[in-house]
């Protein structure tokens, strides 16, 4: 598949999925010995670790069809930029989206601040920079899609693995947007 026929098959499943039309594809015991040799997933995820947020429902997709990170916030810190390398790298994915979501709750505390304790508060420095750049009245979901275009623009910039790929031609970067209220995605 052409990068874009990966971003149009995302769509597609997402238009199942808004319509309550999901064909469960893909999630079945022949495919999960299909898998056992390895996976070639077409797409990488970076979402939310929010529990209304599944991406692999979201775009109706089956067992080794995306590689999904999942983190509050969405953001790239080591451990999730390290995990959407490996994809690239090792698994041949060209598609990676970061998605954020509507009403996002590590956003929300982000906004709020105070202390929420090293470890929040190391996970909500990730979101300062799309608060700032959003401006300090900026609603919430100004900021969660702010964020999911400024980490889509720091995953090329902070791995040389993404931007080389990027670079090259090879992976494609996009930013997107998860309606907890219709779960439709807006790609950015």
């Amino acid at each position: 598949m052409t990068k874009q026929e990966v971003i149009d098959r995302l769509k597609d499943g997402n238009g199942r999925f808004v319509q309550d039309k999901l064909d469960g594809k893909l999630q079945d015991s022949a495919r999960r010995d299909h898998l056992v040799s390895g996976q070639q997933p077409y797409a990488i995820v970076l979402s939310c670790a929010d529990s209304r947020v599944v991406p692999e429902l979201a775009f109706d997709t089956g067992l080794g069809e995306i590689f999904t990170v999942r983190v509050a916030g969405n953001v790239a810190n080591s451990s999730s930029v390290a995990s959407i390398e490996y994809a690239v790298a090792h698994c041949g994915s060209e598609v990676i989206v970061v998605m954020g979501h509507q009403s996002c709750g590590a956003v929300t505390a982000a906004i709020a601040g105070g202390d929420n304790g090293p470890h929040i508060n190391h996970l909500l420095e990730h979101i300062s920079p799309a608060i700032s750049a959003s401006g300090a009245d900026a609603p919430v979901n100004d900021v969660v899609k702010k964020n999911a275009i400024m980490v889509r623009d720091e995953l090329v910039s902070k791995s040389t693995i993404i931007g080389d790929a990027v670079s090259s031609g090879k992976v494609q970067v996009v930013a997107a947007y998860y309606n907890l209220d219709s779960g439709k995605i807006d790609f950015l």
